[in-house]
């Protein structure tokens, strides 16, 4: 039975490079995948998924207005797909998630998710919040404070380092942007 899976972190987990790597478990058996990611993270190249230590792999931009389940199903009717995996998942919208659980369910593709679980304010992106009542299997993926701690908070913060408590959601950035801090440091730093 194919399965919705969520792979979920702060920033500079490695997140996409377990994507990276499933990706290659696949294909280097022989299976055909679908990569997609979102249009919106524009810091490397469009339609590229890349991971912070150098790996990198051609996706397909997704938007709000893209139908990930039709294009996957039109692509699974030339050449059966094994997986299909999904960076930058947080940027979903519910319908969206929802698409691709009936993918895995109605058609029997697995569909590997891998995003945020909160925005900078520690509040749920749309994508990961119906990920993580859908998913049929959640995986936090670690990262560590600079305390040592387990890491599950995004601060994003100014030029100058100073955190930024608030704004809009969706501030695309790297390490220029976003430290990735335990709750206790995450409430220090804003408050």
């Amino acid at each position: 039975m194919a399965k919705l899976y969520f792979y979920y972190a702060s920033m500079n987990a490695g997140k996409s490079t377990g994507l990276l790597q499933a990706d290659f478990n696949y294909r280097e058996r022989g299976m055909r995948t679908l990569l997609f990611t979102a249009g919106v993270d524009d810091r490397y190249a469009a339609g590229t998924i890349t991971s912070r230590i150098g790996l990198t792999a051609p996706a397909i931009p997704f938007d709000r207005a893209t139908d990930l389940r039709a294009r996957a199903l039109a692509e699974h009717a030339r050449d059966a797909l094994a997986c299909v995996l999904v960076d930058e998942a947080q940027f979903l919208s519910a319908a969206q998630v929802e698409s691709l659980a009936a993918l895995a369910d109605a058609h029997g593709v697995p569909v590997l998710c891998y995003g945020l679980r909160t925005d900078f304010r520690g509040e749920l992106f749309e994508g990961s919040a119906r990920l993580l009542a859908l998913a049929d299997t959640l995986v936090e993926i670690k990262s560590v404070c600079f305390c040592g701690r387990k890491a599950t908070m995004n601060l994003r913060v100014d030029a100058e380092g100073r955190a930024i408590a608030e704004g809009r959601q969706t501030d695309i950035g790297g390490n220029e942007r976003y430290v990735a801090l335990c709750r206790r440091h995450f409430t220090e730093a804003l408050g």
